[in-house]
């Protein structure tokens, strides 16, 4: 099974980390990993604001990458 890790510290990426995107705090909700060699999965967030809107990045857009996928060898 694979796991999310930020890329720059190796920690593994939890539910309820706060991530910065353009400058706004949104928290991470959950991901989907990845589906088939070619993906990346997704990272799944909720603003911080008021509304909070939820959304769903790349794993890179909050400098997080997977290891231990078994679908690409790693």
């Amino acid at each position: 099974m694979p796991t999310l890790i930020y890329e720059k510290t190796r920690e593994p990426v939890r539910v309820g980390d706060v991530v910065h995107l353009r400058g706004r705090p949104y928290v991470v909700t959950g991901w989907a990993e990845p589906h088939k060699p070619a993906s990346t999965g997704r990272v799944h967030v909720r603003s911080m604001c008021e509304r909070g809107n939820f959304a769903e990045y790349f794993p890179n857009v909050i400098g997080a990458d997977w290891i231990g996928r078994t679908d690409r060898g790693e």
